[in-house]
């Protein structure tokens, strides 16, 4: 198969290419040799399975469990958490005591899902439940005093908030002053102190060691969902006819929630995830089985499928349309109303895709106008616009954060308030920043984790909060700009790209953040054609000196520095960088590349 992968040691740029068509090096991904070797040997598997393992930082010692993750070896004590036993006995109180328990989440498919998840596990013990899913462009994110006063009033005596309130110290107080409890069941960045809840489980609050932090929501909201199942099970709750909800049976719920949270795919959620995949292949989730239908998925799920597929259709309720959709496509049994739900899902994200290019112009033009076409802004990029729809803004701060490299900010402006949502670049913690900027008085309010986050603030604060965030990630941007480089997984000839490699390779997965899909090299071809595809799109065919050929998709890449470089390089030599895939349009018995980046050959 002709796969090498080459320890870098003093880190000599790989085929010496030091500045590539992107501007940057290309790099062999970590891992000893002879680790590789062990790895593979003690495993039983090919050579490039011990490479990809080792060079990811895996030891002898737990390369079986990253090989084969299991859920039964990986799930922590769902009591290391704070205040989760806390939690569990107040539910568990709530149920006996045929109380009304809302369930309050967030918009985004993170919230969606782990509103789902509690609310399947709660609905099979008989709880008295409803959901609550915050209009995205009226009430805006997290908890708020009229949503929380109007339950109370309808009769909930309990209130569930997942994917949202931890910061929330003004809703949940005026909540507790009107006779209301709260759970707080959250993953974001926290405050010295705390809301007014009954509990507040988040991992990533400041006293909390249980080294959770990465899990996303949804993973926080199925451990609740372990530690109350063997609260009830140690006091004897399920006897004679009385069932155990089947936990197992959450996990493809669970799974699409961490992926679509870019969340690492390490520890725990990697298990969560792997299993999870499994049980939504299964088709049990009606929802989840109207999804793929509407979305053409006719393979095995894979985490492609969960970020790219499932996940913007679910989103797209939130973010164009009716928020609460996403959760009751999850939590529907009814066959008929989940494809129907489907269906509207599917004309919203279309819909979204319209305006997301629409927004995207504009703030390409902004940021373009200020730093010219081949420029690049200071540190961050910070757009705003008067009318821009808040419910596509992240998705363009992901785009321009991809084009620029940078911590990117996108701002929605209305009535002289400013929503933002930011996406960062490893390394840069942006939820630890948006937090000092609400301390400072910068923002209204904000909050999010080390590579998203949210805020609101008055719109002729922007530039103080554009020059206050330049100061303070200047230092940690150049650092990561210090370490960028494209990781190389391993040189294959164009012979050896073959559907063998790709099953194995595929055997090293689930890959997302944390564990990314490996990258290859293929070495001098030839470029034979380069085409555009759709909007965006270049469709290349590579050829080696022995004849073989190659399809190569580079996508959203026509008009920017990758494409111009391709179009340009017709019946030249490259070197190309990538992900390989089966190529389902020939069969599965061909591969194709997604390209990465390419280089010229003889060009350092």
């Amino acid at each position: 198969m002709n796969v090498t992968a080459e320890n870098t040691g003093a880190a000599e740029p790989l085929l010496g290419v030091r500045r590539s068509a992107l501007g940057q090096a290309w790099m062999m991904r970590g891992g000893v040799p002879r680790i590789a070797e062990a790895i593979a040997e003690r495993l039983g598997v090919p050579m490039v399975v011990g490479q990809l393992i080792a060079g990811r930082g895996i030891g002898m010692e737990e390369a079986a469990s990253f090989y084969a993750p299991s859920l039964k070896e990986s799930l922590p004590d769902p009591s290391s958490v704070l205040d989760m036993d806390k939690a569990g006995s107040r539910i568990a109180r709530a149920i006996e005591m045929g109380e009304e328990i809302a369930i309050y989440g967030d918009y985004d498919v993170d919230g969606a899902t782990s509103s789902a998840v509690l609310y399947r596990y709660l609905n099979a013990l008989g709880a008295r439940l409803r959901i609550y899913i915050p209009d995205r462009m009226v009430e805006g994110y997290g908890p708020n005093a009229p949503a929380l006063l109007g339950l109370r009033e309808a009769g909930v005596d309990l209130v569930i908030t997942v994917d949202c309130g931890t910061l929330s110290f003004e809703p949940l107080a005026a909540a507790k002053d009107a006779g209301l409890e709260v759970i707080v069941v959250d993953h974001h960045k926290a405050e010295p102190r705390l809301p007014a809840a009954v509990a507040v489980v988040n991992p990533n609050r400041l006293d909390d060691d249980s080294d959770l932090g990465q899990l996303a929501a949804v993973g926080v909201a199925f451990l609740l969902c372990v530690a109350l199942n063997r609260a009830l099970r140690d006091a004897g709750q399920f006897k004679g006819d009385v069932r155990e909800p089947n936990l197992i049976g959450l996990l493809d719920i669970v799974a699409l929630g961490t992926v679509c949270d870019v969340v690492p795919l390490v520890g725990v959620n990697r298990a969560l995830v792997a299993q999870g995949l499994k049980v939504m292949a299964q088709r049990r989730n009606a929802g989840l089985t109207a999804l793929a239908d509407v979305g053409r998925v006719s393979e095995l799920p894979t985490c492609y499928h969960a970020g790219f597929v499932l996940g913007p259709r679910v989103n797209a309720g939130g973010r164009v349309g009716e928020s609460y959709l996403g959760a009751r496509l999850l939590t529907t049994d009814d066959a008929l109303e989940a494809r129907q739900i489907a269906e509207k899902l599917d004309l919203y994200n279309e819909e979204r895709r319209a305006i997301e290019a629409e927004v995207l112009t504009a703030a390409m033009e902004q940021v373009e106008s200020a730093v010219g076409a081949a420029g690049s802004p200071d540190t961050l990029v910070v757009a705003s616009g008067e009318g821009w729809h808040a419910g596509v803004i992240g998705i363009v701060a992901s785009r321009l954060k991809d084009k620029y490299g940078l911590p990117t900010f996108v701002m929605a402006i209305e009535n002289g308030e400013a929503k933002g949502s930011g996406r960062s670049i490893s390394g840069v913690d942006m939820g630890a920043a948006v937090i000092e900027a609400v301390q400072r008085g910068l923002l209204i309010k904000g909050g999010g984790h080390a590579m998203a986050a949210g805020l609101t603030m008055a719109a002729d604060r922007i530039d103080d909060f554009t020059t206050f965030l330049q100061e303070l990630m200047r230092a940690p941007v150049a650092k990561a700009f210090e370490k960028r480089a494209l990781k190389i997984d391993g040189v294959v000839a164009l012979s050896g790209a073959t559907a063998e490699l790709v099953e194995q390779v595929d055997a090293v997965g689930p890959f997302g953040a944390g564990n990314p899909t490996p990258n290859f090299v293929i070495p001098d071809v030839d470029l034979l054609k380069a085409d555009l595809v759709g909007q965006n799109h270049l469709r290349c065919i590579f050829k080696s000196r022995d004849g073989k050929s190659i399809k190569a998709m580079a996508f959203r890449q026509w008009d920017e520095t990758l494409g111009e470089t391709l179009r340009s390089g017709i019946g030249r030599r490259f070197h190309i960088a990538g992900k390989l895939k089966k190529d389902t349009w020939a069969g599965g018995g061909k591969v194709e590349m997604t390209l990465e980046d390419v280089a010229l050959v003889g060009t350092p």
